[in-house]
């Protein structure tokens, strides 16, 4: 008989953690799997293969103390081995509602210190408080983060481990036969939901300083701040087009000249990942996770000086090709040798194997 894991994440949307879960579990064929959402957006349809979906159906956050009744009962109908949780609130849900001889396992999908919603007093109470009621095992991906979490909010570490985020190689596979446009024009792009910690804002602004170079933005992507975006865009003239979301990234990622990432802080970028595993050359805000991510493969640009992203852009713009293609490919190795679905599939089973033993 198969050991159960429940899977529990806020909702579906196309970003990082739930792309990465989704992907995980269609490896996992040897348990069975349920997938539980507070909220019902979904934006994976076929993609997500588990055994059951099951979406609390919550009607706001401040329904928390209801959420972790649900999630409770539904623990005790289900009768999981092991509960495996992602994002803050169902984390911290989780760590109220799951029992102690259920093995509890929490991925941290960011630097905690950098991340805006952890800036809020409540949110880091929230996370300690639960952390103490009810000790998970931490995953997290990227090994800056790991020591930054339990830093950062003061805990002493129960059971952690770091495990990279990673790639499909075979999806992002660089010998598909591209169609490039005919353009004199630069053409850069970036990819990620239109929210806060991608900071959009920065790369429009450089944007706006270039409008009389041949250089041109495509965002890929949809999200809470896209009306605000679409309005700084027209405001400055600059050169940026939003693009929406699409399924078939890997098809357009290689019909640009540079991929680029403005944020102002991450967890272990996918998008990132899915970039170097296709050969593009990259530019990157200078954070913690895009250094330990890419090391010497990218250029980064400081978003402490303004000047610094238009001046970047307008270098690469001129670089010769050969040099582009150069550090594009130092960083598709990168990605080979660190960050592929295989690597991450040992370390998890392995993480699970030691869990369901301990129980």
């Amino acid at each position: 008989m198969k050991k159960k894991i429940i899977h529990f994440i806020f909702n579906l949307g196309r970003g990082g953690a739930e792309t990465m879960m989704v992907r995980v579990i269609k490896e996992l064929p040897e348990y069975e799997q349920v997938v539980v959402t507070l909220f019902p957006m979904n934006h994976f349809g076929a993609e997500l293969q588990c055994d059951r979906l099951i979406c609390l159906n919550l009607s706001s956050l401040f329904s928390l103390p209801f959420a972790i009744f649900k999630f409770r009962r539904l623990i005790k109908k289900e009768q999981p081995d092991l509960v495996h949780t992602h994002l803050f609130w169902p984390t911290v849900i989780a760590r109220f509602a799951v029992p102690k001889k259920i093995p509890l396992i929490t991925t941290i999908h960011a630097f905690v210190a950098s991340s805006v919603e952890y800036k809020f007093k409540r949110i880091r109470y929230l996370d300690k408080l639960s952390y103490r009621f009810r000790k998970s095992i931490i995953i997290v991906v990227a090994k800056g983060a790991l020591a930054e979490y339990f830093s950062f909010l003061h805990l002493k570490p129960y059971k952690a481990y770091a495990l990279y985020t990673f790639v499909d190689i075979n999806r992002f596979n660089t010998n598909k036969p591209v169609i490039k446009p005919v353009s004199d024009t630069f053409r850069v792009i970036s990819v990620g939901a239109i929210r806060t910690q991608k900071n959009y804002e920065w790369s429009i602004k450089a944007f706006e300083q270039l409008k009389n170079e041949n250089i041109e933005l495509h965002i890929y992507g949809v999200g809470p701040l896209e009306q605000s975006t679409r309005a700084l865009i027209e405001a400055t003239g600059a050169k940026v087009v939003l693009k929406g979301e699409v399924r078939d990234i890997e098809n357009i990622i290689p019909q640009y000249d540079l991929y680029l990432m403005s944020s102002s802080f991450e967890g272990f970028s996918l998008s990132v990942l899915e970039a170097m595993a296709m050969e593009m050359p990259l530019l990157l805000s200078d954070i913690p996770s895009f250094r330990e991510q890419c090391e010497d493969t990218a250029m980064y640009f400081s978003l402490q000086e303004e000047a610094a992203l238009p001046a970047a852009l307008l270098q690469l713009s001129k670089m010769p090709k050969a040099a582009l293609t150069a550090m594009a490919t130092r960083a598709k190795q990168r990605v080979v040798e660190n960050f592929t679905l295989p690597k991450h599939m040992e370390g998890l089973r392995k993480i699970y194997a030691a869990a369901l033993v301990a129980e």
